[in-house]
């Protein structure tokens, strides 16, 4: 499912015109990501969650000329999924 997938679910869903729906998901991905910059833990409960996880720097090789190079730590975003959504996608 793509972004545009979703705006259009919703606006069918709900019945708000499609510029509607767009600034719903945009404000709801903005969020998540705001929430995520501060260092705060987004959760969808039965979903899934979302934190940021840091992660040391390493000293890594050039795939093309073998060269060690220092990969400098770094922040990423962690999901994990929740109890209703494993259920859901592995349902018999």
């Amino acid at each position: 499912m793509t972004k545009a997938d979703l705006i259009e679910a919703l606006r069918k869903e709900t019945n708000l015109t499609k510029v509607q729906a767009e600034q719903v998901v945009d404000l709801f991905f903005d969020e998540m990501s705001k929430a995520l910059a501060s260092g705060d833990r987004v959760e969808v409960r039965g979903l899934c969650s979302f934190q940021v996880r840091s992660y040391k720097g390493y000293t890594g090789r050039n795939p093309r000329t073998g060269e060690p190079r220092e990969v400098p730590a770094k922040k990423l975003p962690f999901f994990k999924c929740g109890g209703e959504l494993k259920e859901r996608v592995d349902y018999k």
